[in-house]
């Protein structure tokens, strides 16, 4: 399992990389968002800061590529951090 603040850095340099889903979690959650809904393989996610909902589900064992980007996205966005 990768340290949340090195996948982000590694991200950073390319979002096309592959990405286990645990660790994608993980990252999520070290951001701030907290899971409030799961239904079938589909995971939402809020976090305090940001109006839009995070959905993400798993694509075998890793994240879907489109979805980190989302995810890249959100925090460049709403300006998130990693929680210390």
């Amino acid at each position: 399992m990768v340290k949340p603040t090195k996948l982000y850095g590694l991200l950073l340099q390319s979002t096309n990389r592959s990405v286990s889903f645990r660790d994608f979690v993980a990252m999520v959650e070290a951001f701030g968002f907290v899971l409030i809904r799961t239904k079938g393989s589909h995971q939402s996610f809020a976090h305090e800061s940001c109006s839009k909902l995070l959905v993400i589900q798993p694509k075998g064992k890793d994240a879907k590529r489109y979805q980190v980007r989302e995810f890249l996205a959100l925090v460049e966005e709403y300006g998130l951090e990693i929680a210390a």
